[in-house]
């Protein structure tokens, strides 16, 4: 597939702004080919805070059902390959569209399932393939998780990031024997951006915090967002207990849509605002001490350029997965958690309960003074143990977690999929 006539239609998973900066990173190689963008949600708010990503953006989200369908097949039928990003519907459309798909993946050892995968592989097999209404009802019996991973094994091509995990349920699924293959990738995540990173010149701040894009299955800006009022309530304290850091970036999802705002305390100011992709890139690689909710496309980007950043307290069930899969490394130990906190509070091992046990924790820790006062207290401990390291044992934490996170390049991948001949 050579050329600028090859159309891409490109989605990703409609939470956070994991899943879509790194759909922006497959993207922003690809660009002899024509790249269109469709989604909703924080999905296309990314998409259009980053339009050179994209040659065209298509925000679904305001659409009817009967409409968001219609556009959404109209663009699969014109397209030459599509990319989906964790977004399970879209590979299932572009199946009944017959159109080659590639499912990217940074979290496919994290996907819980309740079945095996011999029966999810007996769903796909026998799945109609007519229209996507048939395949939503045929597949209905399937969770989320079940699902995106019932994508992988429909997708043309299985991409995934590296990560403790993913080799052993590949091999599982590898196993079944009807052809699944896993392309292994290391960092998803702009190469071009981060080599065209200035690092010089007096930075503008002295802390940045990175809290991603925030709004997902459940949580959202203004509904279940007690972790962002526990932010809000922190934030002042932050200022007080360290006059070292006069000048705060934090930055994300949250804080677009004229939703910025500065907090000041004791004679420092905390600027609250949503950064375009390559202006917190230049922030990351300019400020001092980096401070991130443990995401890993941020923290991917943040092990590209050299930086060890810590790990603030988990937004959702996925975070916990990343921290206890990196437990065993220094981003990880080091790292806060709200088990810090409140060490009793159960926590279920589902997504979604999880998620909303985690919305819940945040609540208790801001609304009682006493479970305030220790949450205040282990945060500033965590900081003072990340403030203290060494930048010989900075390094050392950046190199282990490369050795432990290294695969091919997402772009080389990309490019040799697009090229090969089944997917034209």
């Amino acid at each position: 597939m050579e050329g600028s006539d090859v159309r891409i239609v490109m989605g990703a998973q409609n939470c956070g702004f994991g899943p879509v900066s790194e759909l922006a990173a497959v993207s922003r190689p690809l660009h002899e080919h024509e790249r269109v963008f469709v989604g909703d949600g924080v999905a296309a708010v990314f998409a259009r805070r980053n339009p050179d990503a994209f040659d065209t953006v298509h925000d679904i989200g305001e659409l009817s059902g009967n409409a968001r369908s219609a556009m959404l097949d109209d663009l699969l039928r014109g397209s030459d390959h599509v990319v989906s990003v964790m977004d399970a519907e879209l590979v299932f459309r572009s199946v009944v569209a017959r159109r080659p798909v590639t499912m990217v993946d940074s979290l496919f050892g994290f996907w819980k399932l309740t079945r095996a995968p011999a029966a999810i592989l007996d769903l796909c097999t026998t799945m109609p393939r007519s229209h996507f209404a048939a395949v939503d009802r045929h597949l209905s019996g399937l969770s989320p998780h079940e699902r995106i991973v019932a994508a992988h094994l429909l997708a043309t091509h299985s991409v995934v990031q590296n990560f403790p995990g993913v080799t052993e349920r590949a091999a599982g699924l590898a196993a079944l024997g009807e052809g699944f293959e896993m392309h292994l990738t290391g960092s998803i995540i702009d190469v071009e951006g981060l080599h065209d990173v200035a690092r010089t010149g007096e930075p503008e701040y002295d802390l940045l915090i990175n809290i991603g894009g925030f709004k997902n299955f459940l949580l959202d800006f203004d509904v279940n967002n007690d972790y962002l009022l526990l932010l809000h309530q922190w934030l002042p304290d932050l200022l007080r207990d360290w006059p070292r850091f006069r000048r705060v970036l934090v930055c994300g999802g949250p804080f677009g849509e004229n939703r910025e705002r500065t907090v000041r305390a004791a004679g420092g100011r905390a600027d609250c605002r949503l950064l375009r992709q390559r202006e917190l890139l230049h922030a990351a690689a300019s400020t001092a001490h980096y401070l991130m909710a443990p995401g890993l496309t941020a923290l991917h980007e943040s092990l590209a350029l050299g930086r060890l950043p810590l790990a603030i307290h988990e937004q959702h069930y996925a975070h916990v997965f990343t921290m206890r899969a990196l437990d065993g490394t220094l981003f990880g130990h080091t790292g806060g958690r709200f088990a810090d906190v409140v060490p009793c509070h159960p926590l279920p091992e589902d997504d979604f309960a999880g998620t909303a046990a985690l919305v819940e924790l945040a609540g208790r820790v801001r609304q009682d003074r006493g479970l305030y006062a220790r949450y205040r207290r282990t945060f500033n401990e965590r900081i003072e143990q990340y403030l203290s390291l060494t930048p010989s044992q900075r390094r050392h934490g950046v190199e282990e977690l490369g050795k432990l996170l290294n695969g091919a390049p997402i772009h080389s991948v990309m490019t040799e999929l697009l090229d090969t001949p089944h997917a034209a």
